[in-house]
């Protein structure tokens, strides 16, 4: 059974930081693409970050140079460091893993990340 588990999301003020991990099991996790994406209320969910197997990464427009996505290959897990967030970074932030080789895409159940004053 596969499961992605994310942690470290809540409410923050404008400007501060917060770390979200994702915790996979179930998959043979170095073969995935991990991502992160968000989706904001009446808004379609959207990419935030990607680390792909290979090592590169890729992040919207919107968060370069305020987000990095890292990854722990050992432990499973994918990382969100989200540094000089903005109240239009609200929003539900979901851990998805891909292995475009064979289809097989896995989401989380999705941290609530508020940035308010």
């Amino acid at each position: 059974q596969v499961q992605l588990v994310e942690s470290g999301g809540g409410l923050v003020q404008p400007g501060g930081s917060l770390r979200l991990s994702c915790a996979a099991s179930g998959i043979i996790f170095r073969f995935y693409a991990m991502g992160w994406y968000r989706q904001a209320p009446g808004l379609q969910r959207e990419l935030v970050a990607t680390f792909r197997s290979s090592g590169s990464t890729n992040y919207a427009d919107s968060v370069k140079g305020r987000f990095t996505i890292s990854r722990d290959n050992a432990k499973m897990t994918v990382y969100l460091q989200m540094n000089s967030l903005k109240p239009d970074d609200t929003a539900v932030y979901y851990c998805n893993a891909e292995r475009t080789e064979t289809g097989r895409n896995y989401w989380g159940q999705g941290t609530q990340v508020t940035v308010s004053s």
